[in-house]
């Protein structure tokens, strides 16, 4: 069974354990994340996990890095039987994310196989399968399942994150303690066997204030301990429901705050799983359909958002088939896949310039020598922007046509180019 079935009716009961996050106020003190500022924008940023990756599927949109996750590429799908591993999937997946020209592949370790779980009890919703979210009993099994993938796809795979979303028992039962034990143990493995890979923290979801605030500064605290055994931070910004960008992006700062609290240092930060419109938390916030304008409106957003917060990586979930789960759709032909691709040739290749604005927003590029600007509001309603100095406007769906205006209405981005 796989996640996209069940995480939605997941969220909503796991809401009742943990209030919604609620963001500090604007009057807050906010610790900047990396600042981007003056960097050339990486087609890396634009990141997805792709539904059936390991059966050969492949988006028909651009893709600069891919994660996996319910690709049956965990532990648990991997050595059902101690010592017996079972690479076709994931060399499949691998395989075919790399023949698509992507070789930025980052894989997910978790799921304890029921053979090696603490907590046979544990798991079984959202495509877990039983025991996969316990820890395992004896470490060494997490020791050599790690080293059995890293010295397979030494140079293949080039990024590692040891578990998903910790902070949510539906993936984890274990401690803070364990989990960043199990961090320590994988980055001291992987670094011995590919020194070249990334090690990218566990996922921590945001939305739930309850699990997150509990478990995560725990956590930190942890991994301080152990030096910091992390290259990249990692969280999971998805927003409630009726959530919107406005949202998500409040949930990323309250993530960069408690970030800072801890003292951790200054590494990048990868959203590694995103979207909107999943159902939860609680039953008044139902699962959410966001089509048409607003699918591409938000996708951009979600990107240009990422770099003005400073996470320099954003995975889409998900490029596949029609699903209840998620709120926007990706695939080919949608608007957000639309969307997806057109904000990519206005930005991979770019040096970003830095946004300013509140509700009307201007983000700033050079891209090719020339300057280019990106405006949006911040509620969706369209506001008046100056054209002075451009000589067209361009639209998420791909089109561009002659300024013929001083000024111009828009709400969700588009491009002003010379």
């Amino acid at each position: 069974m796989r996640r996209l079935t069940a995480l939605a009716s997941l969220t909503v009961s796991a809401a009742l354990a943990g209030s919604l996050l609620v963001a500090p106020s604007a009057q807050a003190a906010r610790v900047p994340a990396q600042d981007l500022k003056g960097t050339t924008v990486k087609q890396d940023l634009f990141g997805m996990h792709v539904f059936n990756l390991q059966n050969g599927v492949f988006p028909t949109v651009p893709v600069g890095s891919v994660r996996l996750w319910d690709n049956e590429t965990t532990w648990s799908s991997i050595e059902r039987v101690q010592d017996q591993f079972i690479w076709v999937g994931l060399d499949k997946a691998v395989t075919t994310a790399q023949e698509n020209g992507v070789n930025d592949i980052l894989m997910v370790l978790a799921g304890t196989p029921s053979w090696a779980t603490d907590d046979p009890t544990s798991g079984g919703t959202a495509g877990v399968f039983p025991g996969a979210a316990g820890m395992p009993q004896n470490i060494a099994d997490w020791d050599d399942w790690v080293r059995q993938v890293v010295t397979r796809y030494k140079g293949r795979i080039t990024a590692y994150q040891p578990w998903n979303e910790a902070n949510l028992t539906t993936f984890s039962t274990g401690t803070a303690k364990e989990m960043a034990d199990l961090t320590k143990h994988a980055y001291d493995i992987i670094k011995s066997v590919d020194p070249a890979a990334t090690v990218v923290a566990p996922s921590t979801g945001t939305r739930l204030g309850g699990p997150f605030k509990r478990f995560y500064p725990a956590f930190l605290n942890e991994l301080k301990a152990l030096d910091w055994p992390v290259d990249v931070w990692s969280a999971h910004t998805y927003p409630a429901s009726l959530g919107t960008p406005v949202d998500r992006a409040a949930l990323a700062r309250t993530y960069l705050d408690i970030l800072a609290a801890a003292g951790a240092p200054d590494l990048p930060i990868w959203d590694t799983e995103n979207n909107f419109g999943l159902a939860g938390p609680g039953p008044t916030n139902p699962d959410q359909d966001i089509v048409d304008g607003r699918a591409a409106s938000w996708t951009a957003r979600t990107y240009l958002d990422a770099l003005r917060l400073g996470f320099s990586r954003v995975y889409w979930y998900a490029w596949g088939p029609e699903n209840d789960l998620v709120g926007i759709q990706m695939y080919d032909g949608t608007p957000a896949a639309t969307a997806y691709q057109t904000l990519q040739e206005w930005v991979v290749g770019a040096t970003y310039r830095g946004c300013t604005g509140g509700n009307k927003v201007t983000c700033r590029f050079t891209l090719d020598g020339r300057p280019t600007k990106i405006i949006w509001t911040e509620n969706n309603r369209g506001r008046k922007f100056s054209t002075k100095g451009f000589k067209q406007v361009c639209s998420l769906n791909g089109t561009c046509k002659n300024v013929t205006k001083k000024r111009i209405r828009a709400s969700a981005p588009v491009q002003l180019r010379k």
